[in-house]
């Protein structure tokens, strides 16, 4: 029977966090090994920080897998990569689904084989009543990517007298978009050192906190998120506006 405790809504940490988990390519290499034993490396990370959050306070975990740039790396290293989605989510479904892990994927899914799209179709319909710990797994993704495929459905819609132009502002706008059913993060995480955000949830981060932190995904333990998360709390959110 899947695991239904909700994650702990008294801790003043952040509700969704998102993570851009950079670092396993070089993490192979510092070892002298090939860049995809790094990124099975990181893969076996994910269920540690997933089973970390509920007990944070964590409900929604948004992760960069793969985004659209990434078809520029080498045909080896995005087949070894579109291979290690497949056995991923064949090994992970099932635990995923016990532990109350709703899973959903954002993306392009048109350019990824159909073997994958059917795996990701599967989980998603597995865990679509679980709402423990939401899981979203960015695949194929690219900010700019999603508000451009958003803006296209908006269009379509005006297109088809559905909508006016007299009705498009942000929120419209925000309803096309891949997330439209999870509110917006309130701290995203990159790992690795790099101090840059790679077109990741552009939109929905307006208002986010960072926090960019050197250890290598592989070796980003539950206890280095646990740190950052209640580390949260102390910030100061103000959102454009100045405290009286």
């Amino acid at each position: 029977m899947p695991v239904t405790e909700a994650p702990r809504a008294d801790l003043p940490g952040p509700r969704h966090v998102a993570i851009i988990m950079d670092g396993n390519g070089r993490w192979a290499v510092q070892r002298g090994r090939p860049r995809i034993l790094g990124h099975h490396a990181g893969a076996k990370r994910v269920r540690e920080i997933v089973e970390a959050c509920p007990n944070l306070g964590v409900r929604y975990l948004t992760i960069f897998a793969f985004s659209t740039e990434n078809w520029r790396r080498t045909q080896a290293e995005v087949a070894g990569l579109m291979s290690l989605f497949r056995r991923y989510i064949q090994r992970e479904a099932q635990d995923l689904h016990d532990r109350g892990v709703r899973v959903r994927f954002i993306g392009d899914r048109i350019k990824l084989e159909a073997k994958l799209v059917t795996l990701m179709d599967d989980l998603e319909l597995l865990t679509s009543g679980n709402d423990r710990v939401h899981l979203t797994i960015a695949l194929n993704y690219g900010g700019r990517d999603e508000v451009t495929r958003a803006a296209r459905r908006l269009a379509y819609e005006i297109e088809m007298g559905r909508l006016s132009h007299r009705d498009v502002d942000a929120a419209t706008l925000a309803r096309f978009l891949d997330t439209h059913v999870l509110p917006d993060p309130d701290l995203v995480i990159r790992t690795s050192g790099e101090a840059r955000i790679s077109n990741f949830l552009l939109w929905q981060s307006a208002y986010a906190e960072y926090e960019f932190v050197d250890t290598l995904w592989p070796d980003f333990t539950a206890a280095e998120f646990g740190r950052i998360v209640r580390g949260f709390a102390l910030r100061d959110r103000r959102f454009g506006a100045v405290r009286a």
